[in-house]
């Protein structure tokens, strides 16, 4: 029993001291819980608060007045545009600027003031019922209160009812409220993303730990060659996920299909390649197929929470936004949904293409050079 109990000891002092020679797999260890304390503890929030709302106001009166503070002090909105124009509104909503239009009639007052329950427009951008849900409730209790301190002597009357104001919500791009229309267009992102990164970055660490980079070295390839004969097969399974999610979401889940599939399709190609690139590069510092898939996981965990996909963007600390300008799914996500949700053109979507193009260029020059650094 002691020489077993010995043995096991010497084993366990053997394992111990592996581990602590493998600085990357400890120090991932180490890193993995730490992120997810900080990300569930202080950046993922169901109930985002402080939502940029458009106020279009066809009717300057103190009523007018008394509804934008009414809607500030909910602490859900935050005013951030005031249109003069029709449709501008729509124009914020669409580009996803906005969260919420809200339109204040002309001869409001004056409706109001004979009692006849004017009407008040909200829209709302419902692509993510999540986001939107707690502030139109807000916005319903919010207006029983916002006029009582205006409906005052001749105009109590007004007051006594229970709804002196006619509220009524327009829930844009996704009128029901269905999940499935705001989680499988991003679903596409997160697929991608864990094929692409994850299986670009064992690819070349497998080279390495099965001894045939040396043959690799071997042949007349440039790196860049290399890194190009590494994805296009990636690409092509990509390209086989990108259909089967597409069609699934339009033909299964009826999940509504406005914008261009072009657009649609090149988007997808450049956010594949992207990835691709992130994998490549991650390779490129692994030491084995474990690092690099540790890496890989480092690396999902806060695309799928930070990006849009798992909870509200806008629900997030400002700093957990920055965080999440950085990823690349974040700006594919709003671009899929653009795409298919809203009806997004070239020049709604160029924004977010920029910033994938930018980190395409920035993630293939760090590739290469890391690879011609690595078989050096």
């Amino acid at each position: 029993m002691n020489r077993a109990l010995q043995r096991i000891g010497a084993m366990v002092f053997k394992e111990m001291r592996q581990m602590l020679r493998d600085s990357g797999t400890l120090g991932m260890m180490l890193a993995m819980p730490i992120m997810q304390l900080v990300l569930f503890g202080f950046a993922i929030n169901n109930d985002p608060r402080h939502l940029p709302l458009a106020l279009e106001v066809n009717d300057n009166s103190a009523f007018s007045r008394s509804i934008a503070s009414a809607l500030k002090n909910t602490t859900y909105f935050d005013i951030v545009e005031i249109v003069d124009r029709p449709g501008e509104g729509e124009t914020l909503i669409e580009r996803g600027t906005v969260q919420f239009v809200v339109t204040i009639p002309p001869d409001f007052s004056r409706d109001l003031v004979r009692g006849q329950r004017p009407q008040l427009l909200i829209t709302a951008d419902a692509t993510d019922p999540a986001a939107t849900g707690n502030a139109i409730a807000a916005i319903d209790m919010s207006m029983r209160q916002a006029l009582a301190h205006d409906l005052i002597g001749p105009l109590g009357s007004r007051a006594a009812t229970s709804e002196p104001v006619d509220v009524v919500i327009q829930r844009s791009y996704n009128p029901e409220g269905i999940t499935s229309h705001n989680m499988v267009p991003g679903l596409l992102s997160i697929i991608l993303s864990i094929t692409m990164v994850m299986l670009t970055a064992m690819s070349v660490t497998r080279e390495v730990e099965q001894g045939t980079m040396e043959n690799l070295l071997a042949t007349p390839l440039r790196p860049i060659e290399v890194m190009v004969g590494k994805i296009v097969p990636y690409m092509i399974i990509g390209a086989v996920q990108i259909a089967v999610v597409l069609l699934a979401a339009v033909f299964v889940f009826r999940v509504p299909f406005v914008g261009s599939i072009t657009l649609t399709l090149l988007s997808s190609i450049l956010f594949s390649t992207v990835s691709l690139a992130f994998g490549f590069t991650i390779s490129t510092f692994a030491k084995s197929q474990v690092q690099s898939m540790q890496a890989s996981f480092f690396y999902m965990l806060p695309s799928i929470l930070l990006s849009g996909f798992a909870f509200p963007f806008r629900g997030m600390p400002q700093w957990a936004q920055w965080l999440a300008e950085t990823l690349p799914t974040t700006h594919y996500l709003r671009l899929i949904r653009g795409f298919m949700l809203k009806g997004w053109d070239l020049a709604t979507a160029l924004p977010e293409l920029g910033v994938l193009t930018l980190m395409l260029v920035v993630l293939t020059a760090l590739a290469v050079r890391r690879y011609q650094d690595t078989i050096a």
